[in-house]
């Protein structure tokens, strides 16, 4: 089967792990390769990164320029710092390249406007890593909504809470110091709650309401967030984030970040499925989803696992290869909520739609 070849940009610990060793099957011990993808090289500006990059055989470029450059390669794969993404990506789309991106596709809706009208003009395939909806937990959450399982949903809440930003050092790193590289806990989390809400519930937001945390961080951030928002469908749910939760340890913290969904005749509840994990067995944490009706509770077995960054990829190659070409207005969509988000906790709480 032909296969899309793709260029790297950005090699950090989640490009080398997630993207490279687990997306592209780099890591041959664990993965078979894919059926229509490929990585053939990677880029970083931090020179050091080279040798880690070809220990896994890929080609290592100067620079991202050059790689953009190379006839050999059909897509890039752009997994740079957030300031970054839109620039890079118009420069690969203009250069005839297929593009997926790490979230958040953009730092401002005008540029990921830019990247959407970029990619229809020139017929490419353009993608964000929305991941989490791979997740075989989260598929399986979906189908259960849909079935009625529940009962009528009239509520729903998705939390990524955790505690980053006690350290000088964390609270130095763009995630709690640069609100306009999307750092934050809205920018940087809630935006998978939309998203995955989104998902689950087959339906859009069309308005949301928020409130900032109380301030006692010492970041310049915001400590976290708790958020309303409505779906197109009707159901009207939550999302809490926040940097300042403690959660316990690592099991409290990557098991709280998950999701409730009820309805009048039972609560669905995810635990660990809003993470960078897709459920394999020697994964930090047992990922569950059960459905408790009161009475008893019932684990569900939401089938064989799957790479969520794999399911990504070939999902991009096979549009690429059929010529029917990604359009990510899901990631523009995903900006405007963050924004409406903070536009709303800037005003007391004041419901903002999101024109469509």
């Amino acid at each position: 089967m032909e296969k899309v070849k793709y260029g790297l940009i950005g090699f950090g610990g989640i490009a080398e792990n997630r993207i490279a060793k687990e997306g592209f099957a780099c890591d041959k011990a664990r993965f078979a390769a894919l059926d229509n993808a490929v990585l053939v090289g990677a880029t970083d500006v931090n020179p050091a990164r080279q040798a880690a990059a070809e220990a896994l055989g890929l080609k290592w470029y100067k620079s991202s320029e050059e790689m953009i450059a190379d006839p050999e390669l059909d897509a890039i794969y752009v997994a740079t710092n957030n300031a970054t993404h839109a620039k890079l990506a118009i420069a690969a789309l203009k250069a005839g390249k297929h593009v997926i991106t790490e979230k958040p596709m953009a730092t401002s809706i005008a540029d990921a406007k830019k990247m959407v009208e970029t990619a229809r003009k020139m017929k490419l395939s353009l993608s964000v890593d929305h991941m989490m909806v791979n997740n075989i937990y989260n598929i399986k959450a979906r189908k259960v909504v849909a079935s009625g399982a529940l009962g009528n949903v009239n509520d729903a809440c998705f939390h990524m809470e955790f505690a980053f930003g006690y350290d000088p050092a964390e609270a130095a790193s763009w995630r709690c110091s640069n609100i306009k590289e999307m750092g934050g806990p809205i920018g940087d989390v809630a935006s998978h709650c939309f998203y995955v809400a989104e998902y689950i519930f087959n339906s859009t937001v069309e308005w949301v309401a928020a409130a900032y945390l109380p301030k006692l961080m010492d970041i310049k951030a915001e400590d976290g967030a708790y958020i309303k928002f409505g779906m197109a469908n009707g159901i009207v749910a939550s999302a809490k984030v926040a940097f300042s939760e403690m959660r316990g340890g690592l099991a409290g913290t990557l098991t709280n970040l998950g999701y409730e969904v009820y309805g009048d005749q039972a609560v669905m509840r995810g635990f660990g499925t809003m993470f960078q994990l897709s459920g394999y067995e020697d994964e930090p944490i047992k990922m569950r989803l059960e459905i408790d009706n009161g009475k008893t509770q019932k684990k569900l077995a939401p089938g064989k696992v799957q790479n969520i960054y794999q399911a990504l990829i070939t999902k991009h190659a096979k549009s690429v290869l059929s010529k029917r070409p990604l359009n990510a207005v899901d990631g523009l969509r995903n900006l405007e909520l963050c924004e409406a988000a903070h536009k709303s906790a800037r005003s007391n709480g004041k419901k903002i739609s999101i024109v469509k």
